[in-house]
């Protein structure tokens, strides 16, 4: 993931010790809770929350989700998930996360995105303003 791009959000966060697995390393799951609350960080940043966002007239839920993990992360690290836009469909979006400790690079997600309605879970093209909140962040055009 390129160092140039703007986040969208960054959240700090402090591992706990009950996300921890007997080898002292968080447990591979609560990384994707981390991104997944990094999430809720953007919808905050560029929404004002998750109750104004709904009030969109649109929801996301999960698509599919990768993790690459490159360090450990052990109880009581303080770590920031940044969250960038790779990619905005018609009807779906990708976040790429980076978790980072003391600006160390410990693990990558790609989370994909549909836009849904609220009411029947279907896929559904965002609205205009959520579109152009989230375009703003997309990566700049490859120049040569």
């Amino acid at each position: 993931m390129s160092p140039a791009r703007r986040p969208l959000a960054e959240m700090p966060l402090r591992v706990r010790y009950h996300e921890c697995d007997g080898q002292g390393i968080v447990f591979n799951a609560h990384y994707l809770a981390y991104v997944d609350m990094a999430a809720f960080a953007v919808e905050k940043a560029l929404f004002g929350s998750h109750q104004a966002f709904l009030a969109t007239g649109i929801d996301m839920v999960v698509a599919e989700s990768n993790l690459r993990y490159r360090a450990p992360c052990r109880f009581d690290d303080e770590l920031v998930v940044s969250v960038f836009l790779g990619h905005l469909g018609t009807t779906s979006i990708v976040f790429e996360s980076e978790i980072r400790r003391d600006g160390k690079l410990t693990t990558e997600a790609t989370l994909r995105y549909v836009f849904v309605d609220p009411a029947t879970l279907r896929k559904s093209p965002p609205p205009p303003e959520v579109r152009e909140a989230y375009a703003a962040y997309l990566p700049a055009p490859a120049t040569s």
